[in-house]
């Protein structure tokens, strides 16, 4: 059933020297899932669904199974459609988005609204929500991270951050926050003191985080080639991703539900598959560029895995499966 919510605005190999590619591969699947490109993705732990924000239309809920519309969402009656971040709960019950100056929660079952808010003093650059929707992580322009529960309307802001935040990520049962920064830092804190649990230094802003659902893993990766695996109970190092290339920037990252593996996503149509214990890369993936002009680039903005297979969905508008 199409459902449309309106709320008014208030490679097999390891690369050795950076003048190699990864070759073409043909995925085991693709799907068009936007004509004109997407925004921002997720796709939820299950692979059941995603949740795709696409250029020039409106936020979709996509049936992974079906190939079809669950929901359709906006965050504006009238206007062109500009959330550039969606996060999945990772029980799959919500699903927050988020534009420049806005960010709503939605039920995933039902795709109504549970709420719409406003940020004034800042831009949001990155958003994330924990199980049942309880709490809300916002990380801001200037430097800010704000944990908000909905549900009680307690608010907390986290000023550990020096500069502008560019990655959030929260553990499922909302009481821990991974936050990263132009400050060269990301940091561990607890939701509902503010303090800080481990404090992880990187040589260059940091730009993509993300927090294992079972409590083992950290990720944490900056804008040039330091990528670290972290002990999430001990803040000890346990790998460092391996390669050669001078920077190598992530826009999508995920833990498997074993702890075996890290897949990732970047730019320029880049897909990887890490071993977590050693951070070597077990194979890598080209997803498919846009069918514009050039140049035929694509970010890949969201990763998943699928019983034995792997979920892309990228800037080019295409959700690909692949297989090991």
């Amino acid at each position: 059933m199409n459902k449309t919510v309106f709320l008014p605005i208030s490679c097999l190999f390891v690369l050795f020297c950076t003048a190699c590619s990864i070759p073409e591969t043909e995925p085991e699947a693709k799907s068009p899932i936007s004509e004109s490109g997407v925004y921002a993705a997720d796709i939820s732990n299950s692979g059941d669904f995603a949740v795709i924000s696409r250029v020039n239309s409106d936020i979709s809920v996509w049936s992974i199974g079906e190939n079809k519309t669950l929901f359709s969402w906006r965050h504006q009656e009238e206007g062109r459609n500009i959330v550039d971040n969606i996060h999945i709960s990772a029980d799959e019950t919500h699903v927050v988005t988020a534009d420049s100056d806005n960010f709503a929660l939605w039920d995933s079952a039902t795709g109504d609204p549970v709420g719409f808010w406003r940020i004034d003093e800042s831009l949001i650059r990155d958003i994330a929500v924990s199980n049942n929707g309880r709490g809300i992580l916002v990380g801001k322009a200037n430097g800010k991270v704000m944990f908000f529960e909905p549900g009680t309307g307690r608010s907390l802001e986290f000023l550990g951050h020096e500069e502008k935040v560019n990655t959030v990520d929260i553990s499922p049962n909302g009481k821990f926050a991974l936050t990263g920064s132009n400050d060269y830092k990301a940091y561990l804190w607890s939701t509902e003191t503010g303090q800080i649990i481990h404090v992880f230094n990187h040589a260059n802003r940091v730009t993509k985080v993300a927090i294992d659902d079972q409590a083992r893993y950290l990720f944490t990766s900056d804008s040039q080639a330091d990528s670290q695996i972290w002990d999430a109970q001990t803040g000890k190092a346990i790998s460092q991703l391996h390669f050669i290339e001078r920077q190598w920037v992530f826009t999508s990252a995920k833990f498997s539900d074993d702890g075996k593996y890290l897949l990732t996503g970047s730019p320029a149509k880049r897909l990887a598959l890490w071993d977590v214990t050693t951070g070597k890369v077990l194979q890598q993936w080209r997803v498919a560029p846009s069918n514009g002009p050039a140049p035929r680039s694509a970010v890949v903005y969201a990763v998943g895995f699928v019983d034995d297979d792997y979920v892309s969905i990228s800037s080019s508008g295409n959700l690909e499966k692949w297989a090991f």
